[in-house]
């Protein structure tokens, strides 16, 4: 299951920093979006609409994406979900300037 972890982190790289480019603390975002039992796909609407409304052209290749790494996190089992939000957590305390 760690492959399931690593395309997430494959598939969403590219497009995190687009995404979250404007938010206060893009790991909230991000835990937001992996924090409940199924990946939030009504939070990930609205960030890529956001980013819809300022980048359209680098906002429209994004969604199919978005939704595919939602996709993969809802078929992790429980255990890998959770290994996701640590590393996320992790990063956070590892990244002071960022929130």
């Amino acid at each position: 299951m760690a492959d399931a972890l690593h395309a997430i982190a494959r598939q969403g790289r590219p497009h995190t920093a687009a995404l979250l480019a404007d938010a206060d603390d893009p790991h909230a975002e991000l835990l937001t979006l992996f924090w409940g039992p199924q990946f939030d796909r009504e939070h990930a609407l609205a960030l890529w609409a956001r980013l819809s409304q300022r980048r359209p052209v680098e906002a429209a290749p994004l969604l199919p994406e978005l939704l595919a790494v939602g996709d993969r996190f809802d078929a992790m089992d429980r255990a890998e979900q959770q290994r996701l939000r640590r590393l996320i957590l992790r990063h956070r305390e590892l990244s002071p300037a960022l929130h």
